[in-house]
């Protein structure tokens, strides 16, 4: 059969089989202007949940300043080639030293993006002989990691620490000797809002061999007392042997970073493929990080700014009867029971949010969450206010009894 051929007339998953309808809608939206809270989309002003901004970073002066400056002072050229051969750089050195100071880790390494870089990171740290257990709500560049991973993988239920336990027995008793364990969490899940039970899984350490790999996208620069992540807010961050996070959510920038021991972190450095063969991120990126990265650490009023906007808007959805689950960070999920609600008038109803009422949220469903469930999801921000929750939470009662009939949403 033609490959073409088989990719457009084979079966096909539902975002797929959607993707004509909701084009341009549910995905692919143009939003245009200044990122913050209000921006344009289809010609009209909209109060905008759905960008990754946590501290409002991306319009502060001193960033659109900086980001100007460096950008007229090095250029988006440099450095010409992949770090290895010529792209090594006195701001990329500063910036490690910060990362692993901020992360309370020996020594870190900037990495051009997330999810390349944590393809290539679980490349790096396993071997065919090796076994990786991860929780299986984990984000597509996990999941797509083990699935390149020649080796040994099992999964275990989301946060449920007790199959965890019985996998890490079971992957005890089929061990070899010189065999290693990697067990990968989320520090905080990026749809539901939930921290992955870090504390638990670091405790289990007195039992079993393993290594334990968090993926702190969502909560970096946002949790904790000091921002330092979920490690931090939990009060196991030493537990923690690798902690990844990235700049792309608190840091509204781009690039990411692992850090931990000092002599992992240099072992990595040299065989963490997509480091070393492609072209370093522009010297300005690197440079606005630092800047970054400065402001997680000197203002933490942004940062308690965007948790009681979070507190807010959650709260004020609960008493509404809106489901947002159990999210314990600033991702606000509202979720529907899909088998109670068609896929179409749930694209309405968020159509409705936005046409009438001005409110852009993000619209998901499988396989970007659990089957059978609808969501949306809201990302609030220290650029939010308490009047935007106010004129959110009304929208949104409003548009569930016109669309949905319901004087509240249903629980999934």
């Amino acid at each position: 059969m033609d490959l073409f051929e088989k990719l457009t007339s084979g079966p096909r998953g539902p975002l797929a089989a959607l993707s004509h309808a909701i084009h341009g809608k549910a995905s692919f939206p143009r939003l245009r202007g200044p990122i913050g809270s209000r921006m344009e989309w289809n010609g009209r002003e909209m109060l905008v949940w759905s960008v990754n901004n946590y501290l409002g970073l991306a319009n502060l002066p001193e960033v659109r300043e900086a980001d100007a400056e460096f950008a007229n002072r090095y250029g988006l050229a440099a450095p010409m080639g992949s770090r290895m051969m010529t792209g090594e750089t006195d701001e990329l050195e500063a910036l490690e030293t910060e990362l692993a100071d901020y992360a309370r880790k020996p020594a870190a390494l900037f990495l051009n993006y997330g999810y390349q870089g944590m393809l290539s990171l679980i490349d790096s740290l396993v071997t065919r002989h090796d076994w990786i257990v991860y929780d299986a709500e984990c984000h597509a560049c996990i999941i797509d990691g083990v699935r390149l991973h020649a080796g040994k993988a099992k999964s275990f239920p989301h946060n449920d620490i007790a199959r965890l336990e019985a996998v890490l027995q079971q992957v005890d008793s089929l061990r070899k000797p010189g065999d290693s364990v990697l067990v990968i969490s989320e520090g905080v899940f990026g749809m539901s809002g939930v921290q992955g039970r870090l504390a638990d899984i670091v405790a289990l350490k007195q039992k079993h061999e393993f290594r334990l790999l968090v993926d702190d996208a969502h909560g970096f620069g946002v949790m904790g007392p000091d921002g330092g992540g979920t490690g931090e807010e939990q009060g196991v961050q030493d537990g923690i042997d690798l902690y990844f996070g990235t700049f792309a959510k608190a840091g509204a920038s781009i690039g990411a970073f692992v850090a931990g021991p000092a002599e992992i972190i240099w072992q990595l450095r040299y065989t963490m493929r997509s480091q070393i063969f492609a072209k370093g991120l522009p010297w300005p990126i690197v440079a606005g990080n630092r800047v970054r990265l400065r402001l997680m650490r000197t203002r933490p009023d942004l940062r308690k700014q965007c948790l009681a906007v979070s507190n807010a808007l959650q709260s004020g959805l609960r008493e509404a009867g809106f489901d947002v689950g159990a999210t314990a960070a600033p991702v606000t999920p509202v979720m529907f029971n899909l088998r109670d609600l068609d896929v179409a008038v749930g694209l309405e109803f968020m159509d409705r949010l936005r046409t009438k009422y001005d409110i852009f949220c993000s619209g998901v469903i499988y396989p970007v969450v659990p089957q059978g469930v609808g969501q949306l999801r809201l990302i609030p921000t220290a650029d939010h206010t308490m009047a935007d929750v106010d004129q959110t939470i009304t929208a949104m009662e409003h548009a569930a009894h016109e669309v949905l009939g319901w004087s509240a949403a249903v629980p999934a």
